[in-house]
């Protein structure tokens, strides 16, 4: 609700905020133009799946080597059970999820139904908080890696190789430019990036199973060791699952792939309330993605094995963290490694833009909704610049290390993958399919089975996590805080019988009694005239009661529906719903203020009480002392004096 008109704003804040957002799909209030496009408009699915894919594809670029250092010789085999996790556990949860919640919210948006009031809010920042862990330390981990494959490159290592902290805050300020340049276009850079990459790594999947099969010594090697390690398979199998938590990692696209789904396509005939098309085609993005990767998960992990030497894995050596571009270069020569390192070094550098987009589609959606965010946190640019400062303070805290920064990865990653698994077994669970919630609860189990060993074995994942998360809960308030006196009611809507008071009352003073209803009798509302009349020396008047009920006061925006009501054939009387007193008030006076032309009055009695209790009464429950609350919301919303309806209290 405008009131005021404010100066146009200078080209760099224009510059900044413009479309609120580019990234579409809901944030704020839409543009005409936005609103004239159609709900569908998006790309193909397979090229939305470049988008998720260069982060989840390009995790090849480190996975082989940290699933060697956490499983060595098993390495093949707990890759197997990464992929059967992968295939019959995490792909059938994303496509519910994709099903449950298409526009891009993912498994959080499903759990906020479940909650409501306060304690739901700050479960959604919890989460929210683990989310910004996942999509960050994608940015700061993949721009951490590609800076690695750069030093470790033979021809530059000697120029590089004390350079990779500035190397890796290049490539996050580089990509932080992508975004404030504008991002949909580069749905084409990353489709182009996916398949050179996905080619390179075939050729090296090719020629080193070749060199399997033509030094067949190296499979009898390895699987006579790992009989003499490990025994019998049995063991394998249970050792592969005891290290399981530690490739975690490949699980990394699905979040990604859910977040970028506002960008697919669908068909003609899709709405945002009903869009079939996008959940299929999303359907599809999640079952290619997990599928193409899951034959390179096991194809790599197989010959980096058997084809590298234990030692060249461990911090320092020459694989580690580049397996595949140490076979690259060992293989198949210096100059085709250079360009798979060109390669990887792209795809991993850009595997930010998919977190980054993730990042940009779930906080607006839900910081400046819950009052917890300025609004420009809906506006692309300023968000991009605020996460591109916290990737350079990841960077620097974590030194780059790529290591270093898989436990808190990690910990994002599997979180967010429990709580989506959770919430698709409580939504088949209410949709009565039993069997789909029986599979459901299973994959929910193994995950926080899974979650639970990582945490305890990589604390520092779960601490990163809590930084982030007590980060965006006390931010978050302190923004409520300093917004607690905003008029935060975006439309006012009286029904006929409200329309037919206030009408009535415009041609005289327009006085109106803020009531909290108790029993709602004839004598409340005697007593409550004779009171204000005493108080405010008064000696006779015409009033309209003005009732507020207090809804869910953790809710910050949202309509007023105002409806009129006679009781006991003699007194008018006006209900709200609203999650705070004093902003439904307001809005409402300069409601009728605009559509009458006339100067409104409003009367209170004071609130017994501690002024502070009271204001927290207010910022919490949407109540406490309502009179001089009121009053500075009018103050804030209404500049000109002269033009603020008054407020009167006895």
């Amino acid at each position: 609700m405008a009131t005021t008109e404010h100066p146009p704003p200078s080209r760099l804040r224009a510059w900044m905020l413009e479309g609120l957002s580019d990234m579409g799909k809901g944030h704020g209030q839409p543009s005409p133009q936005a609103e004239a496009e159609p709900a569908h408009k998006g790309q193909p699915w397979y090229r939305v799946m470049c988008l998720t894919g260069v982060d989840y594809f390009s995790t090849l670029g480190y996975q082989p080597g940290i699933a060697a250092l956490a499983a060595g010789l098993l390495s093949p085999i707990a890759t197997v059970v990464l992929v059967i996790v992968t295939l019959a556990g995490a792909l059938p949860v994303y496509r519910r999820v994709a099903e449950e919640s298409p526009h891009g919210e993912g498994s959080i948006a499903m759990l906020e139904r479940l909650l409501s009031f306060w304690k739901g809010k700050l479960f959604v920042l919890t989460l929210l908080g683990f989310a910004a862990t996942d999509f960050l330390i994608t940015i700061t981990l993949s721009a951490a890696d590609a800076s690695t494959h750069l030093v470790e490159n033979p021809h530059l290592n000697s120029a590089l190789h004390d350079k990779q902290m500035l190397i890796t805050l290049i490539l996050v300020a580089l990509l932080g430019a992508v975004f404030l340049k504008g991002f949909l276009e580069a749905i084409g850079v990353a489709v182009a990036l996916v398949v050179v990459y996905l080619g390179l790594n075939t050729v090296v999947v090719a020629v080193g199973l070749w060199h399997v099969i033509t030094a067949g010594h190296v499979v009898t090697d390895w699987s006579n060791a790992l009989t003499a390690e490990h025994g019998n398979v049995f063991v394998m199998i249970g050792v592969s699952l005891v290290v399981f938590p530690k490739l975690a990692l490949g699980l990394s696209g699905f979040e990604t792939g859910v977040a970028v789904m506002p960008h697919v396509q669908g068909d003609p005939r899709d709405t945002e309330e009903a869009p079939k098309g996008r959940i299929r085609d999303t359907k599809k993005l999640l079952t290619a993605a997990a599928l193409i990767m899951s034959v390179f998960l096991i194809t790599t992990s197989f010959i980096t094995t058997v084809l590298i030497p234990e030692k060249d894995f461990e911090p320092g050596g020459p694989a580690n963290g580049r397996a595949l571009a140490y076979l690259a270069h060992d293989y198949l020569g210096g100059a085709f490694g250079t360009v798979y390192d060109v390669s990887t070094i792209a795809i991993l550098w850009f595997a930010g833009a998919s977190a980054m987009a993730g990042l940009l589609n779930l906080m607006p959606r839900y910081l400046p909704r819950y009052g917890m965010a300025p609004h420009w946190a809906r506006a692309v640019r300023p968000m991009v610049i605020v996460f591109t400062l916290i990737a350079f303070l990841v960077t620097w805290i974590f030194d780059a290390d790529v290591d270093a920064q898989g436990g808190a990865y990690a910990t994002g990653v599997l979180v967010l993958m429990a709580s989506a698994a959770i919430a698709v077994t409580i939504a088949a669970r209410r949709a009565q399919q039993r069997s789909w919630a029986i599979g459901f609860a299973t994959v929910s189990a193994v995950l926080l089975y899974v979650t639970v060993v990582n945490v305890i074995e990589r604390p520092d994942g779960v601490k990163i996590g809590a930084c982030f998360i007590a980060g965006i809960i006390l931010v978050s308030l302190l923004s409520r805080l300093a917004r607690a006196f905003e008029l935060r009611v975006t439309s006012v809507t009286l029904d006929d019988m409200a329309e037919r008071f206030v009408r009535d009352m415009s041609s005289r003073k327009i006085r109106f009694i803020a009531n909290e209803p108790d029993r709602r009798d004839k004598a409340e509302y005697r007593d409550k005239i004779e009171q204000i009349q005493a108080d405010n020396d008064i000696p006779g008047g015409d009033f309209v009661f003005v009732e507020v009920t207090v809804t869910d006061p953790s809710e910050f925006e949202a309509g007023l529906i105002v409806r009129g009501e006679v009781l006991h054939n003699r007194y008018r009387v006006l209900t709200l719903e609203s999650s705070s007193i004093p902003n439904a008030l307001a809005a409402l006076l300069l409601h009728v203020r605009d559509s009458t032309g006339c100067t409104p009055h409003i009367y209170f009695e004071w609130t017994e009480g501690n002024p502070f209790a009271n204001f927290l009464r207010f910022f919490l429950f949407g109540q406490g002392e309502v009179a001089p609350v009121t009053r500075e919301v009018l103050r804030e919303a209404e500049p000109d004096r002269a033009r603020r309806p008054r407020v009167h209290t006895g």
